[in-house]
């Protein structure tokens, strides 16, 4: 059976409590019993999540403004209209740039693993020279 859910008909946008450092929206779209969740998350800038993994994996599609995403090996900046698939199990952070907020739509498969926060040193890091 189809589900089609109405623009306007979930509940209002509300400011996230969670493992995040800084002012983070988010708005839960759709959440199958299969184990996967469709969210649109939005950063202020400097907002960025704590270290996590997913066990089946997570796909960004970034919707609007300027963000990084980082694993153990890379931070990569991303912008509107990247696409970035984090394979199962690898751990990884994302938020907005210092001086842009990003939007994106996370389609996250079989939960999250959170871990510790993301230290500013290596934020400032990735966001190189101001």
């Amino acid at each position: 059976m189809l589900t089609v859910v109405r623009r306007g008909s979930g509940s209002p946008s509300a400011r996230s409590e969670g493992p995040y450092t800084g002012e983070i929206w988010r708005d839960l779209l759709h959440q199958g019993e299969e184990g996967y969740s469709v969210g649109k998350i939005f950063f202020t800038p400097c907002a960025r999540t704590y270290w996590h993994s997913h066990p089946g994996g997570q796909l960004l599609v970034v919707d609007h403004g300027d963000g990084l995403v980082g694993d153990e090996e890379e931070t990569v900046a991303v912008s509107a209209g990247d696409i970035i698939w984090t394979p199962p199990d690898v751990r990884h952070w994302h938020g907005a740039t210092s001086t842009r907020s990003m939007l994106h739509t996370a389609i996250t498969f079989r939960g999250v693993k959170w871990q510790e926060e993301v230290p500013d040193d290596v934020y400032a890091a990735a966001n190189g020279p101001a």
